[in-house]
Order: structure tokens, then sequence, then C-alpha cells
């Protein structure tokens, strides 16, 4: 220990230069005695006492090779130095740092070990433990069915059969990222985790598509069919205990295959046809229905009125008929009179024709009323304009029978007198 602290002491004035044997160190040159010692001379002079704790070159004695044996002590002294060092060089290997959003999965001997957080880490050096670093915070993306653009298809994996047996082109991307805890299982429990992430994903894609049918899938069940594929992806992935988390499932693109776009363009046109009728039918059916409803209920409506106007008046001309029968016992003339004038007023309140008795004669004579009464109309309906220097239209008079009452002056004013009676009555 004495070398040791003679060797690499600073103060000592000869630099390390001294030995055992008392001899004295070598001097600096005069010249420059007060500027500092020369570094190849010092890098020499301390090779030489490094040397001397091994053997020491001799200054021509009497050994063979100008070396001197080395002592015992110095060379168990020199060799515990370099194992020391040695030791120290390589416990130091064993620190690393972690850096924020990554850990490092710890293993010893090939063994999973431990899990280290973000920071300045130890752990025992090679070959002992190990660490791997693994990215849990970066967001991995893949696609399936092309590559960059839509365009550059992969056909093997975007061609897929549905339930009715039609094959669709489907182009996918799907996100995912390692769970906090999921390093380990990402190195260790699969051979090749993205690759077995993307054929998962193809797998659920063609699972769930093969479930439901073209038209579904090509419109109103894309959102649908994306979440159904996340968690069928997550279930296959939590069984192989991956340690990933699918973050996104989003479907890019969807269309029947480029050979057959044209025919199915018909049958989607066609098919929109269908609807666009059915549409129309049912809002026919919407407007009709109701109507027909209201018709119904009004029909039932006076069905029901006309029943009881029916009953009604059918009660009262009973009880009518009992009032008369009452009366008609009390005086069967009179009631019989009487009888006969008001049914013979409610005939002739309906009748247009006029038939006049005359005193002298025994001929009637006949007013067609209803005729005038037509002519007259239609006269006042149709009246032409008259030119000048044009004749009116006669306007022909009904034909008058030819009696011998009808000369004298009293009969056809007794006769027109009974016409406007009548007529005003």
């Amino acid at each position: 220990m004495p070398r040791i602290t003679k060797l690499f002491n600073l103060n000592d004035p000869g630099w390390g230069r001294g030995n055992n044997n008392g001899s004295e160190p070598p001097k600096r040159p005069k010249g420059n005695s007060d500027g500092p010692p020369d570094l190849d001379e010092v890098w020499r002079d301390f090779n030489n006492r490094v040397g001397s704790l091994f053997g020491r070159k001799g200054g021509g004695g009497g050994n063979r090779g100008g070396m001197t044996p080395p002592s015992p002590r110095g060379a168990r002294i020199g060799l515990g130095v370099i194992a020391l060092v040695l030791v120290l060089l390589w416990l130091a290997s064993g620190f690393f740092i972690v850096q924020e959003g990554q850990v490092a999965v710890v293993t010893q001997f090939g063994k999973y070990k431990s899990t280290a957080a973000p920071g300045f880490q130890w752990r025992l050096p090679y070959p002992i433990q190990n660490a791997e670093t693994v990215n849990i915070s970066q967001l991995r993306t893949f696609e399936v069915g092309f590559r960059g653009s839509s365009r550059n298809k992969v056909l093997p994996e975007a061609l897929m059969l549905t339930t009715d047996e039609n094959i669709v082109d489907m182009q996918f991307v799907v996100q995912y990222r390692l769970r906090a805890d999921g390093a380990p299982d990402y190195l260790f429990n699969m051979r090749d985790p993205d690759e077995s992430v993307r054929q998962a994903a193809e797998t659920a894609m063609r699972e769930i598509v093969g479930k439901k049918p073209m038209d579904f899938v090509l419109y109103e069940g894309r959102t649908e069919v994306a979440v159904e594929v996340q968690n069928l992806m997550q279930q296959i992935l939590d069984r192989y205990q991956s340690g990933i988390q699918v973050s996104t499932v989003a479907i890019q693109n969807v269309q029947p295959p480029e050979q057959v776009q044209a025919a199915f363009d018909d049958a989607v046109k066609a098919g929109q046809d269908r609807e666009r009728q059915i549409n129309e039918g049912q809002a026919y059916a919407n407007q009709v229905i109701p109507m027909a409803g209201g018709q119904a209920s009004r029909m039932l409506e006076q069905a029901e009125g006309y029943k009881a106007k029916v009953i009604g008046d059918a009660r009262g001309d009973a009880a009518r008929f009992t009032s008369i029968l009452a009366e008609y016992e009390k005086a069967p003339k009179i009631m019989r009179e009487r009888m006969y004038l008001e049914t013979m007023q409610q005939i002739f309140s309906r009748a247009s024709k006029v038939m006049v008795d005359t005193k002298n004669s025994n001929n009637m004579l006949y007013l067609p009323l209803d005729k005038i009464m037509q002519q007259a109309a239609r006269d006042a309906s149709v009246k032409p304009t008259a030119l000048p220097g044009a004749s009116q239209p006669t306007v022909p008079q009904p034909p008058a029978r030819s009696t011998g009452a009808s000369s004298s002056g009293n009969t056809g004013s007794s006769s027109n007198t009974l016409s406007r009676d009548r007529l005003s009555r």
C-alpha cells in the first residue's frame, strides 16, 4: 500500500521516480526548471513506475536482459488493482437510461425479471442481466388491402366474400399501441407481434364481412362493421396474451370489384327504382287508406242518422195515426172528407201539369207548365245578340186545343184565372 500511495502521490517531488534502493530521482533539465514537466517524460516515468511493480529494467545490472525479478507482493498488488478496475468498469456497464414513453424489460439469464420505468436505472451487468427498451407510447399503424394510396391495391388482402355470396373490395387501416404492462407479453409471447396483429385484423374482417350482406357492408353498415372488427381483434389478441391494445379500425374504401362495377351500378340503380316505387306506393296507401276510413266512418254515421230518422218518422206516423183514429171514431164522415182533401193536396202539389175543367164544355184544357218553364229557362240562359237590320226570332208558342168553349172571352178569362190561382197556390 505505501508503494501505491507513493506511486500516485502528486506532492512527491520526484513525481514517482524514486525507488526503494535509495537511488536519486533523475533531475530535470536546468534550462526550464521553473516550467511544467514534459508530457512524454511524465508518461515514460509513469510506465516505468508501473513496470517496477512487476520488474524494473535495470541500468546495466548483472541480470540477463536488464530485468529485475518482480516482487511477489508487488505482483499481487498490481493484479488486484487491475482486477478492481475491471470490476468497477464491469459494474458501471449496468447503468442505463430509459426515455419518457418507454420501458425497459430486464431479463436475467434470458428469463423475464422486471420492468424498468423511465429514468436512470441500473441492472446487473451482462451476461447476468440484460435490458431491452420498448416504446409503449408509439401509435403503430398498418394498412390492409392497399399500401399508401387506395389505387395501390393488394387484392389478396382486399377481396372478401359476403354472406349473400358477393365479393367486395375492402380497404381499411388499423392503429394500435402497447399497454402499460404489456411490454413483456409483446416481447416474449409472440414471435412476430406486428405481423400477428396484421393477421388478426384480416381474419376478424373476413369473419365479420362473411356474416353481413353486401348492401349492408357497402352502405349503412360501415361503422358497425368497423366496431365489430375492433372488438373481435381485441379478443383474439387478448387470447394470445400479446399485450396490445387496438385503438382504431377505420374502413377507408369498400366497393365491388372493378370487373363487375358496371353491372353492379345497374343493379344499384334498379334497386333504387324499386325503393322509389315502394315509397310511392306506400305514400299512396297512406293517402287512400285514411280517406277510405273517413268515407266509411261518414257512411256509418249517415246510416245511423238515416236509421234514427226512419225510426223517428215511423214512430211519429204511428202516433199521428193513433191520434187520427181517435178523431175518426168520433166523426167518421168529416174525417174521411178531410183525409181526402189532404191527400189530393199532397198529390197536386207535386204535379207539374194543370187540368182545367170548364163549365160550358166537357173538354178539359191542358196546360204543359213543365214544358213552358223549361223553354223559358233555355231562353233566359241563351239569348242571342240581335244584329242591325236583322229580324228578331219568333218564340214558338205552345199549341192550343181548339174547343168550342175557347172561342168565348168569358171562358178564356176564367181559364187563365184558374191557372194563375193554381200557380199561386
